[in-house]
C-alpha cells in the first residue's frame, strides 16, 4: 500500500514541479522539499493545502518539529523508504478557521481530485532562458536547410509557453517561424493548440506581407485544420483572409472561405466582410455576390461602416440592384449605412432605367435634417425620372422638395424643363420656368436656350423669338447654342434673311459665331435656295475670322455655282 502512495507522490511531483532530463525521462526530481497540491473538498468549495510528511508510525502528534523536515520525501529515495509509513497518513487541514485532522488514504488520490491541474502546470513551467536565446538567435538569422537539424541539436523540451514565446518575438523572419512551427509539430512532447495557431497566424500576418510566406502559412493552417476539426479558430482564418486580401489574392481568399466549413469554423461578420473585400478588389463581383448572399441568409451583418463599403463595392461593379438588397437587410437590422454610401447607391440605381423606382423609394427614408441636406440624391432621382420620361413623377417630386426640402436649385428645374421640351409639352415647360421665378430664382441662359430649342423644333418661331427677347433683358451675354437653335429653326422654314440677321446679331451679345452656324446656313442656302452667292460671302467671312469650312461644304458651293452657270449657258444657247 505504501508503495502505491509513493508512486502517487511521483505523479503529483510530475504534474507540478518535476523536471525531465534528456538522459532519463522517467526519473522525477521534486523541485522543493514539500510536495504541495491543491485539491477540492467534496463537502466544501474551499481549497485545501495538503503536504505529505514522513512521520513516525507510532506517533499521532500533529505538530511537526525541525527533525521532521529533514526526513521529508526526496526524489533520490527509493520505495523502501515508505515501508515505515502507517497505513493512513495524517494530513493537517484548515477549514472554516478551525484546525481539524482528516485522513487521506491511498484511494483518495486520483487525477480527478486535482483542481486546475493544467493551469498549475503552466504556472510552474519555467522557460530555459539560455535555450530560448539560442533558438531566437538561430531564427533571427538567415538560415539554410540546416535549421531543423540545428534545432534538433539543442535537445529542447518543447512546451506551449516556450513555443508561444518564440512566435511572439519580433524581428524573426516569417519563413523561419513557419519552419520552426512545422518542426515543433513533429515532436511528441508538444500538443498543438488553438492558442498556438492563433499566435502563429497573428505573428505572420502582422509582420510579413510576402506572397510566398502567406501561401506557406495557408498550406500549414489547411493541413492542421483538415486533420483536427475545430482546432483552427475563425479569428485565425479572418487574419489570413485579410492578409491575402492585401496581397490581391482573391481566389486564394475564396478558397480559405470555402474551407472554413471543413475546419468546423462558423464564419462571422468579419469573415464575410474580408472575403467580399478581397473579391471586389480583384473585380470578381459575381463571386463576391455569392458570398454576400450567404451572409444575408445565414451570417451576421458587419457594422454600418463596413456595410456602406460593401454597398459601394457592388455599385462600382454595376450591381446596384444587389447592393440595394444589402441596404434593405441592413435597414431591417437597424444598421444604417453612412450617407455617402446611400448617396452613391441612389445615384447608381438612377443610371439604370429599371432601378430608378427603387431609388425613388429610398428617398422616403430621409427625414428631418437628413432630408434638408439631401439635394444630391433627390437631384439624381429627378434626372432618372426625366430620362425614363416619367415627367409627372419628376414634377411631383419637385413639388415635394419645395414643400418639405431639400430646396431645389436651378439645376433641378432645368432638368424637368428640358424633359418637357424634348417631349414637346411647351406649356408645362413654361409653367415650371414660372415656378422657378416664383421661388426667387433667376432663369439662367440654359433655361432660355432649352425653351427656345423646344419652340424652334416645333416651328413656333414667334414664341422662340419672344423667349429670346426675355433672355436679352436678363443676360448681357448669351450662348452660341441659343442662336444656333433659332438659326436652325429659320433654315427649316427657309426664312434665310431672318437667319442671316440673327447671325449678324450674335456679336452684339458677346457671342462669336462658330463653324456650326456658318456650316448649317451655307448648306441650307445651297440646297434649298441655290443661293451660292450668299454662301460664298459667308465663306469669305469665315476666312477673315480664321474659321475653317470643311471640304464637303466648299465643294457644295462650287457645285451649285457650276450648275447655275451651266443652266445659264443652256438658256443662252436656246435663245440663240
Amino acid at each position: 500500500m505504501w508503495r502505491s502512495i509513493a508512486a502517487k507522490s511521483r505523479v503529483v511531483a510530475r504534474n507540478f514541479c518535476a523536471i525531465k532530463t534528456p538522459n532519463n525521462r522517467n526519473k522525477v526530481y521534486p523541485s522543493q522539499s514539500h510536495i504541495s497540491i491543491w485539491v477540492s473538498s467534496q463537502s466544501s468549495q474551499n481549497l485545501r493545502f495538503l503536504s505529505y510528511f514522513s512521520t513516525n508510525p507510532n506517533e499521532n502528534d500533529h505538530s511537526h518539529s525541525s527533525s521532521d523536515d529533514s526526513s521529508m520525501i526526496s526524489g533520490e529515495h527509493d520505495d523502501n523508504q515508505f515501508e515505515g509509513l502507517s497505513e493512513q497518513t495524517s494530513l493537517p487541514f484548515s477549514e472554516n478557521g478551525d484546525a481539524q485532522m482528516e485522513t487521506l488514504t491511498s484511494g483518495d488520490v486520483s487525477a480527478d481530485s486535482f483542481v486546475g491541474e493544467e493551469n498549475v502546470e503552466s504556472e510552474a513551467y519555467e522557460i530555459d532562458v539560455e535555450k530560448l536565446d539560442n533558438v531566437l538567435s538561430l531564427l533571427q538569422s538567415i538560415v539554410d536547410e540546416s535549421l531543423e537539424s540545428t534545432l534538433d541539436s539543442f535537445s529542447l523540451v518543447l512546451h506551449e509557453e516556450f513555443v508561444v514565446k518564440v512566435l511572439e518575438t519580433p524581428l524573426v523572419l516569417g519563413e523561419n517561424l513557419i519552419r520552426f512551427f512545422k518542426w515543433a509539430m513533429k515532436k511528441q512532447d508538444l500538443s498543438v493548440t488553438t492558442r498556438v495557431i492563433d499566435v502563429l497566424v497573428s505573428s505572420i500576418c502582422s509582420r510579413d506581407l510576402r506572397r510566398k510566406n502567406a501561401y506557406a502559412l495557408w498550406d500549414l493552417v489547411r493541413e492542421i485544420g483538415e486533420k483536427n476539426e475545430g482546432l483552427v479558430s475563425v479569428g485565425s482564418l479572418n487574419q489570413l483572409i485579410a492578409l491575402l486580401s492585401k496581397l490581391g489574392k482573391g481566389k486564394a481568399v475564396l478558397e480559405v472561405f470555402d474551407k472554413s466549413k471543413d475546419f468546423g469554423c462558423v464564419p462571422d461578420s468579419e469573415t464575410y466582410y474580408y472575403t467580399i473585400e478581397a473579391l471586389c478588389r480583384r473585380s470578381f463581383y459575381d463571386w463576391a455576390w455569392i458570398v454576400c448572399e450567404k451572409m444575408l441568409d445565414q451570417g451576421p451583418l458587419p457594422d454600418s461602416e463596413k456595410i456602406g463599403k460593401i454597398i459601394c463595392w457592388f455599385c462600382k461593379g454595376s450591381k446596384a440592384k444587389d447592393a440595394h438588397k444589402v441596404y434593405l437587410l441592413a435597414k431591417e437590422n437597424n444598421k444604417c449605412p453612412p450617407k455617402p454610401a446611400l448617396y452613391f447607391l441612389i445615384g447608381s440605381l438612377c443610371r439604370d432605367d429599371g432601378t430608378v423606382k427603387l431609388a425613388l423609394e429610398m428617398l422616403n427614408d430621409f427625414e428631418g435634417e437628413a432630408q434638408k441636406y439631401a439635394i444630391k440624391p433627390f437631384s439624381s432621382v429627378i434626372r432618372g425620372l426625366c430620362r425614363i420620361k416619367d415627367l409627372d413623377g419628376a414634377k411631383q417630386l419637385l413639388l415635394k422638395m419645395i414643400a418639405e426640402g431639400p430646396p431645389p436649385g436651378n439645376a433641378v428645374f432645368n432638368t424637368i424643363i428640358s424633359g418637357y421640351c424634348k417631349g414637346g409639352d411647351m406649356k408645362e415647360a413654361v409653367e415650371i420656368m414660372k415656378l422657378l421665378e416664383s421661388r426667387g430664382l433667376k432663369p439662367d441662359v440654359y433655361t432660355y436656350t432649352v425653351i427656345i430649342s423646344g419652340y424652334s423644333n416645333g416651328g413656333q418661331m414667334e414664341e422662340a423669338c419672344y423667349i429670346l427677347s426675355e433672355a436679352k433683358k436678363k443676360h448681357s451675354k448669351l450662348s452660341p447654342v441659343t442662336y444656333h437653335a433659332l438659326i436652325r429653326g429659320y433654315c427649316k422654314l427657309e426664312q434665310f434673311d431672318r437667319a442671316l440677321e440673327l447671325l449678324a446679331e450674335m456679336e452684339k451679345f458677346g457671342v462669336q459665331p462658330n463653324v456650326d452656324e456658318y456650316n448649317k446656313l451655307i448648306q441650307s442656302l445651297c440646297l434649298k435656295s441655290l443661293d451660292w452667292g450668299t454662301a460664298e460671302k459667308l465663306f469669305a467671312e469665315m476666312k477673315e475670322k480664321g474659321l475653317y469650312l470643311n471640304s464637303i461644304t466648299r465643294s457644295l458651293i462650287t457645285a451649285v455655282k457650276e450648275l447655275e452657270e451651266e443652266g445659264l449657258a443652256k438658256e443662252v444657247s436656246i435663245e440663240a
